[in-house]
Order: C-alpha cells, then structure tokens, then sequence
C-alpha cells in the first residue's frame, strides 16, 4: 500500500488478497472512528449502493465529503478503474469498493495457460458475483462433473424443499473448458500433462466449476482441481475452502489440508500480522511479539473462531470447516517454496514443510496421522 501511495494509479490492478486488506483497512478504521463519522460513512455507502442499482457510480454530495478524502488516503485519489483476477473475490467487496471509489471495478477470469482473460465482466454492468461473459477471442462451455453433482443439464442449484429454498436459477454447472487462439500450445517437453489440459477436440479444461447465469455471465463456483475424498466419502476441494476463509480479518494466507484416512479438515494459517497485533493490544495481549501470539492457544480459538464464522456466512457443508488449524508466523513465499511465481499455493511443498505440525493437529482431534 505504500507503493500505492507513491504512484497513485490511475488504472489499479491487483488481486483479491490486496483488495481484500483495503476492504479491511477501511471498514477498520471507521469501526475505530465511531461516532459521527462512522455514521456519516454508513449514509454514504448506503446511498452510493442504492446508486448503483440504478447505474450510478458518483454521488454529487457524499463523493465529496466522505468518499474523495478516503481515496486520497489510500493513495487512490486518481484511479479510473480498478481490474481483480488471478483468485475469486467476494461480491460484497467488489460493491464496496465501487462505492467508495466510484469507478468501474471489474473482474477478470483466465489462467496462466491462457493468453490474458478467458472472461470480463462488462464496465456497464454494475451486479456482481460473476466473472462476466466470455471474450470475442474464444469459446467457452461447460462439462458434466457427475463426481461432484455439477451438471449441464442444471436449471437451479442449491434448492432445498424443506426450508422453501428454490436455489439460484442457472443454464446448466460444470467445469469450464475454453478453446480458441488464446489457448496455450501446450506443457514444454510434458506431453502427457498436455494431454490431461487439452482434449482432441482443443477444448482446455481448466479445473475450475462454473456456471451460466441467465443473462450469459460465467459465474465461479467450485473448484476440480485439488480436490480429496475424506474418510467418509465426501469430496473437498480445498481452494474453495481457502477463498473463504480468506474473508475472516484474521487470515492472510492459508493451506487446507486433509484426506481419505480423515473425517475432518486442518489448515495451516499466516495471520495478517497488522490486524492481529491491533487486536491483540486491544485485547490484553499487546506485551506478546507476533511470533508468541500466533503460538497462543486463546488467539488461536479466536482466529479458528472467526474463519468458522466466515464459513457459516458462505453456508459451507459440515465437513469443509477446519476443525483445527496452526498459525504460522511467517507468510507464504515464492523465497521459502510455498508459493509458485505466480503467487499459487505450493500443495506439495506446503504439505512436506508442515507435515510434523499436520500429524500434531490430528492427534490433537482424536485421528490417526496424516497420510502425508
């Protein structure tokens, strides 16, 4: 952020992880403000999403008062526009940040193994929760993943008689496979990985669940890749997971863990320093370097606490709530091997480096080891 400060942007693009920590820093510092302010900013933010509804990014009055100085302050007093991808981001976040930088904030869909984005959301559109449609340059569709009860055939999702739910209303669940120029020519010197990403007919398979939402939009809902059968047969994929927890003030970083011999879930947890610390003087502990906090059993509950929190706010299954976790002082790298260039999570290095702290919170629950 203090690289945003000395640039000041007028095109902003970032990924989920930094706006997520502007989101934070944010709604923060109002929570400490309190007051007048606290409530003036709520008026604004109120009126500015009613705005939005009606295609309206600016507010003559609450602009000026409220949203232009917070721009400035967070060095993003010039941007235009702001682009998000390389991971999902909540809805609610993006709606947030249109607010209270009253520009486009747009989301774009694609892989590494794709020349740009697959899909974009249109400036003009100002819903959320979808990646948009697909681009002029390539094909999209979606393929049954009969394992994980997504089907093309789908017309609603998540429908649940008892509770009177219909679900959402959808043109078929599946994975996401795209074909055109903007698809890679291949793994080097791989070509049975190659194989396994691109069919006969070029289709890539991306690994990624998706599915169609009635206006044409690719909306991001589960993930292929990375998944793992737990002991009582149920399947988990594991980024899902993550994205979720991510949403908790707690969690910079995390690695899920688990498998067949196991009923439950762990996950291995980078705290973000800044917050925590602000907490945990807040709250008694500020005598504690940051190293002694993530080692303290009460911080600990209270971070597992939150992310189970945050789970139930994205009505997770039973079986997809880690039920033990580690917090890790230090972040998730590409220097110590957990992070790939590209800033992916390193499954197999990160799975090798904690395996001694995996098999401790199995024990701790009652299990077996980890078959790691």
């Amino acid at each position: 952020m203090e690289d945003v400060g000395a640039l000041q942007p007028t095109i902003f693009v970032s990924v989920p992880r930094l706006l997520n920590r502007v989101y934070d820093k944010i709604t923060q510092g109002v929570d400490e403000a309190g007051g007048l302010k606290a409530k003036l900013f709520h008026m604004a933010l109120a009126a500015k999403a009613q705005g939005l509804k009606s295609g309206n990014l600016t507010h003559a009055l609450w602009d000026r008062i409220v949203f232009g100085p917070l721009k400035a302050k967070v060095g993003l007093g010039r941007v235009r526009m702001v682009v998000t991808g390389s991971a999902p981001i909540a809805a609610h976040v993006i709606e947030f940040l249109r607010c209270v930088f009253g520009v486009p904030v747009l989301e774009g869909y694609g892989q590494t193994e794709s020349s740009t984005c697959i899909s974009f959301t249109d400036p003009d559109d100002f819903s959320s929760g979808h990646v948009g449609p697909p681009l002029a340059c390539n094909e999209v569709r979606l393929v049954d993943v009969s394992e994980m009860g997504y089907l093309t055939s789908d017309s609603v999702h998540g429908a649940d008689v008892k509770s009177g739910n219909k679900g959402i209303p959808c043109l078929g669940r599946g994975e996401i496979c795209f074909r055109g120029p903007n698809v890679f020519a291949g793994y080097y010197n791989m070509p049975e990985k190659t194989k396994s990403a691109i069919d006969e007919e070029g289709w890539c398979h991306t690994g990624d669940i998706g599915l169609w939402t009635l206006n044409g939009n690719l909306r991001i809902i589960d993930r292929k890749k990375n998944i793992f059968k737990l002991s009582q047969g149920e399947y988990v994929a594991a980024e899902k997971i993550e994205n979720v927890m991510s949403r908790s003030s707690f969690v910079a970083m995390s690695f899920v863990y688990g498998d067949s011999l196991q009923s439950k879930l762990v996950a291995i947890v980078v705290p973000d320093q800044e917050y925590m610390e602000g907490w945990a003087t807040k709250n008694g502990f500020s005598a504690k370097s940051f190293t002694e906090l993530c080692n303290d059993p009460g911080i600990v509950k209270t971070v597992l606490d939150d992310m189970t929190k945050q789970g139930k706010l994205a009505k997770l299954k039973g079986f997809e709530f880690p039920k033990a976790i580690y917090l890790e002082s230090d972040p998730f790298s590409p220097e110590n091997g957990l992070l790939t260039p590209t800033f992916k999570l390193k499954r197999q290095g990160a799975r090798d480096k904690y395996r001694t702290n995996i098999d401790t919170l199995y024990t701790a629950l009652g299990g077996m080891k980890a078959k790691l």
